[in-house]
């Protein structure tokens, strides 16, 4: 057993990155609005976005090299652009990521301001990928995936009995106002598609400890990974049907409020004792997300400086991880209250982004450059190119409706 979980790695970095927002926030709030009536759009962009942040894991595991190898194949603008992309995006993200964690553990702790655990949680996340870089992300992540995910199947279990008969009529939104919701709410379920790229670097990282993983032990990671974030997001879409729809609660986009909402909604229905159980789930599932993005981002921008630039940096991630720190507390303090658009951009983005993605993941694994061994079967690339057209078709939708 234990050669087996050390066998396993970058698909709990992945399911740790994935539940964050999407799932403790958009998807809590999807139940919370829409019953189980959105559970079509959480299963849908689930298996549409799968083929495609598998060929991280897929392509790193036969080549040894991350994505982004593979996009300097493509061309170097195709670099430079996802360059751009990170750049436009990841303070946003690392801030809202930061700041609903911190709100959590104010909550759940009973003290501090929104300010002192920002600052808290920013530090132990540096000192934890400064000190005990990947292997201690790799061990920790472990750990609090599985006590996430035990913790919120027993909420839900603990709630079946005392609901009343479910409805499970699916709803499609004919407003902008449930429309933008339901873009935002894909965007990041389970998570952005430039995740991808940071899965094949741990995967990459994970065969530089572990030569002896195969392709097939590195795609049975992935998938375990993939299905956590799957079942955990019906998970908290369930909790939000089952808790907080109909409760007539008006629901706070800021972090901190929101937490406090959403625990003491639960210890209603639950009782005080379920108080710490949901305060554990809630803040392990954040701070996974606060740790693993910020690894994540200043890890992909190195490389990228690196291969654009054709020659090492030494300290290359350290001085990515501190732009980022810097950045996200920059924002906290001066920016703050624009932090909801903020987050809408940043969703909006990832969701139209999704098919720019999409379509160069598939050009790298099907690259004659890509061995072999990695490349898609028929039915592989017939799904794939399906899933293209469905995520490009959903962004023309969701463009026309803004028209």
């Amino acid at each position: 057993m234990k050669s087996f979980f050390a066998k396993l790695g970058p698909g709990f970095l992945f399911a740790g990155a994935a539940i964050g927002v999407s799932h403790l926030v958009q998807s809590t709030r999807a139940g919370a609005d829409f019953g189980f009536g959105l559970l079509w759009a959480l299963l849908l962009i689930n298996a549409i976005k799968y083929p495609f942040f598998q060929m991280g894991p897929r392509y790193a595991s036969a080549t040894g090299n991350s994505l982004l190898t593979g996009y300097h194949q493509l061309g170097k603008n195709v670099l430079k652009v996802y360059f751009l992309l990170t750049i436009a995006t990841m303070f946003t993200i690392q801030t809202a990521v930061t700041i609903v964690t911190a709100g959590i553990a104010s909550s759940l702790f009973g003290f501090g301001s929104l300010l002192l655990w920002t600052l808290i949680i920013t530090l132990l996340c540096f000192g934890i990928l400064l000190i005990g870089k990947y292997k201690t992300l790799d061990t920790l992540m472990k750990i609090i995936v599985l006590s996430l995910t035990i913790s919120t199947i027993v909420a839900v279990a603990l709630l079946l009995p005392e609901s009343v008969a479910m409805n499970f009529t699916q709803i499609i939104p004919d407003n902008p106002v449930s429309i933008g919701f339901l873009i935002a709410f894909m965007g990041w379920m389970p998570a952005p598609l430039d995740i991808s790229i940071w899965s094949s670097m741990w995967t990459v990282k994970k065969k530089e400890i572990d030569p002896s993983i195969t392709k097939k032990q590195s795609l049975f990671d992935f998938n375990t990974g993939y299905i956590t974030t799957t079942i955990l997001a019906i998970g908290f879409l369930s909790l939000g049907a089952l808790v907080m729809n109909g409760s007539g609660e008006e629901f706070s986009s800021k972090g901190g409020e929101f937490a406090n909402q959403l625990i003491s909604l639960y210890t209603k229905s639950l009782g005080h004792g379920a108080t710490i159980l949901i305060g554990i789930a809630a803040l392990t599932t954040m701070f996974s997300t606060t740790l693993t993005t910020l690894d994540g981002s200043p890890r992909a921008l190195a490389e990228t400086s690196e291969i654009l630039k054709g020659k090492r940096f030494k300290r290359g991630y350290l001085f990515w991880l501190l732009i980022l720190i810097v950045g996200t507390l920059t924002i906290f303090f001066f920016f703050i209250s624009e932090m909801g658009l903020l987050v809408k951009i940043a969703t909006i983005l990832s969701f139209l982004t999704a098919p720019f993605y999409a379509i160069l993941n598939y050009r790298v694994i099907t690259s004659p450059k890509t061995p072999l061994v990695a490349r898609l079967n028929k039915g592989e690339r017939i799904y794939s190119v399906i899933c293209i057209g469905v995520l490009i078709t959903f962004s023309l939708w969701y463009l026309s409706t803004l028209l």
